[in-house]
């Protein structure tokens, strides 16, 4: 996938194709492996693969069912990734002699449970941007260096989608009844998607309101948002790119309890210190639902479905990022980790976005 972008008020001309040589992930894992127990762990490198389609050729070999494989999360098909899966360990001996084109058994540990959906702290990655001049170079270290200091959004990926971008329509069809699919986890994933797309929409809007806050007195912005006057004031004096609302559901950071924003000096310095990230909604059932000024512009995103709900960080903090500009390929390359459920690609995206004159 070949993508330009401009920068700023001039170009910043750099090219970037996910592919397996330029995209490379490296799962981090929520816990030490003990070395022993039941469950055969196995670190599994794939290329040219979805995590599914990685999963259904071991199980297939093994003349198991794909649910009997454990695994933390699902990795990009056109990228070089590693993760963990974990099987039965009576399946070792089998696997001694497993061969693909797309899959390499890096190495094996053991385990006393299997592995399961968000059993992952986050994924290590690197990245290569091509056709970069040493303006463009200077552009992005510096737009690294701000997202490193101030984070960034927490967007889904286009990835999230589907090939053609259009996966949410089908899954609003599936979450409201109007549609049927009967492959269980397929259905799960277009539903996903749809709550994913409001998510989105949620996340745009609140950024779209904190640049006008931004840019225009008090006085416009009441007309032209419909806030109050005074909610306006307490997010013109915030010092953080994302201006927190009353009514907010904020979280501990990187993982913890719900709790309201209740704008208190605490709240503020906690949130400037990275201890806590506010949240957006992933519409749906017992989920619980921001409130006063953040809940009437949640609203308008939410929608009642038969799926469960959920919460999702809506700024995150890329960790140890390093950046290197190779003058004579004209290439940059880059690494970074984020938290599980964070995507690679918005952080390429957000590069692109971010005003360095």
């Amino acid at each position: 996938m070949d993508r330009f972008y401009s920068l700023g008020h001039s170009s910043i001309d750099f090219h970037f194709k996910q592919s397996p040589r330029d995209f490379v992930v490296e799962e981090i894992p929520l816990y030490e492996f003990s070395g022993e127990g039941e469950h055969l762990i196995l670190l599994i490198r794939k290329k040219n693969l979805t995590t599914n389609e990685m999963i259904g050729q071991i199980a297939r070999y093994l003349g198991i069912k794909n649910k009997e494989i454990g695994y933390a999360g699902l990795k990009d098909k056109h990228a070089m990734t590693k993760q963990y899966i974990s099987l039965h360990k009576k399946y070792e001996e089998a696997l001694e002699n497993f061969q693909s084109d797309g899959i390499k058994i890096i190495s094996k540990t053991y385990h006393n449970n299997k592995i399961r959906i968000g059993h992952l702290k986050g994924n290590r990655f690197y990245i290569k941007v091509k056709k970069v001049n040493p303006t463009s170079a200077q552009k992005i270290d510096e737009a690294l260096k701000n997202i490193e200091k101030d984070g960034m959004p927490n967007f889904f990926g286009y990835q999230r989608f589907g090939n053609d971008g259009d996966n949410h329509i089908l899954g609003e069809k599936l979450a409201k009844g109007e549609a049927r699919e009967r492959n269980p986890r397929v259905k799960k994933l277009l539903i996903n998607a749809y709550q994913s797309h409001l998510f989105n929409l949620w996340l745009s809007r609140r950024l779209e309101i904190n640049s006008l806050v931004s840019s225009f007195g008090a006085e416009e912005l009441e007309k032209l948002l419909n806030l109050p006057n005074n909610e306006i004031a307490k997010m013109q004096k915030q010092k953080h790119p994302f201006k927190l609302m009353s009514g907010d559901i904020m979280e501990h950071y990187p993982k913890g309890k719900l709790f309201e924003f209740e704008a208190t000096e605490e709240d503020f310095r906690r949130f400037n210190e990275r201890d806590i990230s506010v949240t957006g909604l992933l519409c749906g059932k017992k989920v619980r639902v921001a409130s006063d000024v953040a809940g009437e512009i949640e609203k308008d995103y939410n929608d009642e479905i038969n799926a469960d709900g959920a919460r999702r960080y809506a700024w995150v903090y890329p960790e140890d990022i390093e950046g290197r500009f190779n003058q004579v390929e004209a290439q940059y390359e880059m690494n970074f980790t984020l938290p599980k459920g964070s995507y690679a690609t918005v952080l390429i995206e957000e590069i692109a976005k971010r005003k360095i004159i």
